[in-house]
């Protein structure tokens, strides 16, 4: 499974109220159950500055992870970035396998 990370703003028509926010994270996150089944979220935080929410999730493909996008666009009413990600890790073991530079 690959991580992702996606950056969600929400449309500043739809939120009338902080109530709200919590009626469409319900919606959306209903869909993605439904949909992309194979979706485990990892974590979820609401943030300051140009996005109001980062969710972390795994997905099999980047399909899916496109699923979960539109869907959180559709039924959240917002506006999403995806991101794949590669755990610190896994990275640091793909960069002792390169060659070194000259």
């Amino acid at each position: 499974m690959t991580t992702f990370i996606m950056l969600t703003r929400t449309s500043p028509e739809v939120t009338r109220s902080p109530q709200i926010l919590e009626d469409l994270e319900k919606r959306a996150m209903d869909h993605i159950r439904n949909e992309c089944p194979k979706v485990k979220w990892l974590h979820s935080y609401a943030v300051l500055g140009p996005y109001d929410y980062v969710d972390i999730f795994t997905a099999p493909d980047i399909e899916t992870a496109t699923k979960v996008s539109t869907l959180i666009r559709t039924y959240g009413r917002a506006y999403s970035e995806i991101w794949a990600a590669t755990e610190w890790k896994a990275f640091k073991d793909m960069l002792h396998g390169m060659p070194h530079a000259a």
